[in-house]
């Protein structure tokens, strides 16, 4: 009999934590995002500055997570912080918002893109390829086959991920490593061995917003700022797997640390290779907003177009890997509680992995590939997830004086500044996002007060004894 059976096992090393940060946010955005931008602000400067603020945003943010994930290791990491800062309900609500769109919104959106590399070696699958089309009112629903193959592959990861932690970090380790080589080369390749134009550059830093895009600049940049947003999203959830981390109060903050710093440095080299090559307004029209692609063929022709789409099908794969991994721990630590399905706070006997949730999270994330576009699911992923992560840092606060007595092994450096400056720029994004696009952005507020009701269900219909291990359970066994 497995000594450790009915309890999640410290199995995840300090390299395969800072892998699950950078590892889990390298996935689509990057290969993507810089197009859907162009299309919002024409400006390759100011579009790297967005990425630069992104990278700034995301470690002011990490610095902050650091300090809660020192002091409350735990499974679920975001759902407890906000949990112990503010309510249980508020807890609830960002587990539901995760569950309905935030992560398997993101895993969906990933698995999309995905879809859309490999239509460059198969260009049948495609978005434009329609394999079914249902009149709907005045409109029509459709699925395409990049949304299906999306779908099969949110399984394929499911499945890997029901088999043990261990296989798990070993496809998140190799997957990162292959990622960040494909992207070194095709930065490395664009300076020294193509015919790109520092001409492209222009104009660097004056905005200028396309004729079809009736917005206003503050509304049209926060817009733009949600696609690079997107492209950091799932920093955080690291987190998730507290407590299968060794040493955590250490290689928590330290795997936020580094892993924010990598991506951020991987992200600026990128873009700026992307708009070496080709020049703004064409990336704002290239097919299926797949701009890497585009980027690798104008460097090594078709041969290179094809090894570069390889490496990119890699690196979403493994992108949705930690995604996959990581959120189920949340749904497992609300089970936990008794504020979630009581199948879901159970552990496989063979694996000690949360199955029930990795298999309920995949199967919303392939919903939510079969019924939605990318560009709208990283507007409304990011608005709801953008919100949680300032109430998050909000509680960070509110916990130094709730909780003045709780060990903190790590205190976010430049407190009260840093955690500050991440409320306000986060703050101001979500303000200016809302009128750049409010359909979507509303839909993620809505989705968000959904949780509610729900709430009330759940707290009424279970009882905290239902869950499959108490947090008192979790203290005496660390």
């Amino acid at each position: 009999m497995n000594k450790n059976q009915g309890q999640l096992v410290r199995g995840i090393t300090l390299t395969t934590a800072i892998a699950l940060v950078s590892g889990s946010v390298i996935g689509s955005g990057i290969f993507i995002s810089p197009s859907l931008m162009a299309g919002y602000i024409q400006s390759p400067g100011i579009i790297m500055l967005l990425f630069i603020i992104g990278g700034l945003f995301t470690l002011f943010g990490a610095l902050s997570y650091g300090e809660l994930a020192a002091a409350m290791p735990r499974a679920g990491g975001q759902y407890v912080f906000l949990r112990e800062a503010f309510s249980p309900l508020i807890g609830f609500i960002y587990g539901w918002s995760l569950f309905l769109v935030i992560q398997t919104g993101t895993i969906a959106a990933v698995a999309i893109a995905f879809a859309k590399y490999l239509g460059v070696l198969i260009p049948s699958i495609s978005e434009k390829a329609i394999l079914l089309s249902v009149p709907v009112g005045n409109g029509a629903f459709t699925l395409n086959a990049a949304q299906v193959v999306g779908a099969v592959s949110i399984l394929i990861l499911t499945i890997i991920n029901c088999n043990g932690i261990k296989l798990g970090s070993l496809v998140q380790n190799v997957f990162t490593f292959l990622k960040i080589l494909a992207i070194v080369i095709l930065v490395a390749a664009a300076f020294v061995l193509s015919k790109g134009s520092t001409a492209n550059f222009q104009p660097l830093t004056t905005p200028v917003i396309p004729e079809t895009i009736k917005l206003g600049l503050f509304a049209a940049l926060a817009v733009a700022m949600s696609k690079a947003l997107f492209a950091y999203e799932a920093w955080h959830t690291v987190t998730f797997t507290a407590e299968e981390i060794e040493n955590p109060k250490k290689n928590l903050p330290l795997a936020l640390l580094w892993g924010t710093l990598i991506i951020t440095a991987v992200y600026t080299a990128a873009t700026a290779a992307y708009f070496y090559l080709i020049p703004v307004k064409d990336a704002a029209l290239v097919a299926d907003n797949r701009i890497a692609a585009a980027a690798a063929k104008i460097v090594f022709g078709e041969g290179g177009l094809i090894f570069i789409a390889l490496a990119i099908m890699i690196s979403t794969f493994g992108c949705n890997n930690g995604l996959i991994f990581s959120g189920a721990r949340v749904y497992y630590a609300m089970a936990r509680d008794g504020l979630f399905f009581k199948s879901l706070g159970k552990l496989c006997h063979v694996h000690n992995t949360p199955n029930n949730a990795l298999v309920w999270q995949g199967i919303m994330a392939a919903l939510l590939t079969l019924s939605g576009t990318y560009s709208s699911l990283l507007t409304y992923t990011t608005f709801a997830s953008v919100l949680f992560n300032i109430l998050t840092v909000v509680g960070l606060f509110i916990l130094r004086r709730k909780m003045p007595e709780l060990e903190r092994p790590y205190k976010v450096w430049g407190y009260p500044v840093v955690p500050a400056l991440f409320i306000i720029i986060g703050s101001a994004f979500l303000f200016f996002v809302v009128q750049g696009d409010p359909v979507n952005s509303l839909v993620g507020l809505g989705i968000v007060l959904l949780g509610l009701p729900l709430y009330f269900i759940f707290g009424k219909g279970m009882k905290k004894e239902d869950g499959a291990e108490t947090d008192e359970a979790y203290q005496a066994s660390v």
